[in-house]
This record gives structure tokens, sequence and C-alpha cells, in this order.
């Protein structure tokens, strides 16, 4: 698994994978600056008229239903059809997912027209998306990663997808196999969008990778990783941002897979 990540950083900095986000107007710019500083190349595009192109033309597309309105629902509807039909990686973050119905009936349009090949979020989410109960505080989690854990294998097995589930402990699952990092930085909840921004991350490596879920792995591994980097850097929340990108941008192969914190559970 360690090789794979060192390899996977690799190619995301070699081929510069273009990323399409279909994603919430809080994390635009922190997302394209993440990608940018792992050497992927990020494009926004939300309007319905040009996301049959978009999708052809990017490596991975990103659904996050983070800012809704009725004009974005048909753009990742029409997104995730396309990708199944081109056989393009889509990635789900359900931001939010069970605060409210006009949400989950986004959810359940954005599902019927496809399927995700990975859905990353925090437990709340998560367990929400799959019909557990689950404590939503809006887009906030009230739930413990540990606690998503079995909602995640059910979606994995429900969608034939990768699942990866943030928090003090991250998880990634494919229904069968679980894998849990343990790195990251209490401070990192401080700053909005990090999570959306380690979607954005997966999607670059699941661009690059025919192993979705190693890609996976290495995507969460990275966030966490550098975000555990910047926190002891930094002298709180905002300059946490800027050592994060500078980390993601800096960070070797070998100083990842030195820090890593991972634990294969099954």
């Amino acid at each position: 698994m360690e090789d794979h990540i060192k390899e996977h950083l690799q190619k995301v900095r070699q081929l510069s994978p273009l990323v399409h986000s279909i994603t919430n107007y809080v994390v635009m710019n922190n997302t394209a600056n993440a990608l940018l500083a792992i050497g992927a190349s990020p494009i926004m595009a939300h309007a319905e008229e040009e996301i049959d192109e978009m999708v052809a033309l990017c490596g991975a597309t990103v659904i996050n239903i983070g800012t809704l309105d009725r004009f974005t629902i048909p753009a990742m509807v029409e997104a995730i059809r396309k990708g199944n039909e081109l056989g393009k990686p889509i990635i789900l973050d359900p931001v939010g997912a069970g605060a409210t119905t006009f949400r989950n009936e986004a959810l359940r349009s954005i599902l019927e027209a496809g399927t995700p090949q990975f859905i990353r979020g925090n437990a709340s989410e998560i367990m929400a998306l799959s019909g557990s109960r689950s404590n939503t505080k809006g887009v906030d989690s009230a739930d413990s990663s540990l606690a998503g854990r079995q909602a995640a294998r059910s979606l994995a097995e429900e969608y034939g997808c990768i699942v990866c589930v943030s928090g003090e402990t991250d998880i990634i699952t494919d229904g069968e196999k679980e894998i849990w990092i343990h790195n990251g930085s209490p401070l990192m909840t401080k700053v909005t969008g990090l999570g959306c921004t380690a979607t954005a991350l997966l999607a670059a490596f699941v661009a690059v990778s025919d192993n979705p879920l190693t890609a996976a792995v290495s995507a969460t591994a990275l966030i966490a990783i550098c975000g555990e980097i910047a926190a002891a850097k930094c002298q709180g929340p905002g300059t946490l941002q800027l050592h994060l990108y500078d980390t993601l941008y800096a960070i070797t192969g070998d100083e990842l897979v030195s820090r890593l914190r991972m634990e294969v559970v099954s």
C-alpha cells in the first residue's frame, strides 16, 4: 500500500489531471488552490449546457451539494449520467445530507440518474445517505467517524463503490476491506471546506489510478498528513490554510509514507 501511495502522488504531479468540480460556492477557491498545489488542474463548471462536454474532457468529476439551488441540481444529475455513460469517475460529496427535505430529494435525484464510483463525507452525512439515524448539524457532523462504519459498508455494497468517512479516524471501505487513517489534526475542523478539499484531491488521485481503493487511501492520507504538518507550524486556522497549501506542494512520497499511521481492519 505504501508504494501505491507514493506512486499515486508522483502520477498526479506528472500527469496533472483535469478535475471538474460542480461544487459549493464556499470552497471553490480553496479546492482550486489545493488541486494546483499538488499538481492537478482544476475547473469549476456548473452550467447544465456544458456539462456533457466538461465531463468528457476531464479525468474525474466531483459532485458536491453544499450550496444547492434549482439550477445546479439538473447539472449534477446530467454529470453523473454522462460520467456513467463514458466510464468517467464520479465522486459524490453529500454535504449536509439529512439536514433538509430539499437536500435529501436532490441526492435521491442524483442517485437515480447514475452511480458514483466514490462517496466521501462525514459520518452524519454517510449515515443519513444510507438511511441510518444521524445527528447532523447542518453541514457539520455530530457523529464520530466510527459511528458511520456500518453505514459506509452498506453504501459501498449498495452502489459498488468506495466510501470514505472523514473524522478523527478516517475510514475507507469498499464494503469488504476497511482501512483506517489515524493522521490529521483537530485544528482542521476550524477551517471551512477542508472536507470538500479532501474530495477534490480524491478526484485527482482517482483520475490517474486504476486501483480505486488505493487511490482513495492515498488521497485521504495526503490531506490528513499535510493537515497534521501544517497544524504543527501554524498559529491558528488562518495560517493553517497557508501552511496546508505549501505542504501539499512540497511533501514528498517518502515523507508521506514515513508519517502514515494506517490500520487495515479487515
